[in-house]
């Protein structure tokens, strides 16, 4: 009988990132961003707890799609009333809330349970390219987001 591994409460140690979105690819980045969160890039990964990393992503408002998604790639949101179904394009969100692209992005990629919505609080995005995270001494990390390369 198999058991289930649960590394040890003190080799649990959460790590800062920086990840710089300027002229990378929104989905290859996400997806980057959503395993180091979820833990999946360390050895002791369990899927039941959380062994992930923070990660600060800045100058968001530069994140690139291909082909025609800036004009028909669409976000929705609803304010739960009858008819309160609002729908907005790739570019306006981008020039309006560039953040919660990515954000929306890697949600969609982790759990969808309690641990993912606390994995998701690891998450923070900036349009720009500051950020008031520098207490916790974030490394910087570099993601190759072009197709066939490895992270």
């Amino acid at each position: 009988m198999n058991k289930t591994y649960v590394p040890p409460i003190n080799s649990l140690e959460h790590k800062w990132y920086v990840v710089d979105a300027e002229g990378q690819r929104l989905g290859r980045l996400a997806s980057a961003i959503a395993q180091i969160i979820r833990g999946k890039n360390k050895a002791n990964f369990t899927p039941h707890l959380d062994t992930g990393d923070f990660v600060i992503v800045v100058n968001a408002e530069k994140i690139e799609v291909t082909g025609k998604k800036s004009s028909q790639k669409l976000y929705r949101r609803h304010s739960g009333r009858p008819g309160g179904m609002k729908t907005e394009t790739f570019a306006k969100l981008q020039a309006r809330l560039p953040e919660r692209i990515i954000e929306e992005a890697v949600k969609g990629m982790l759990p969808k349970t309690s641990l993912g919505r606390k994995l998701f609080t690891k998450l923070k995005v900036y349009a720009g390219p500051n950020h008031p995270h520098e207490a916790q001494l974030p490394e910087e990390l570099t993601i190759n987001t072009t197709p066939g390369g490895n992270n």
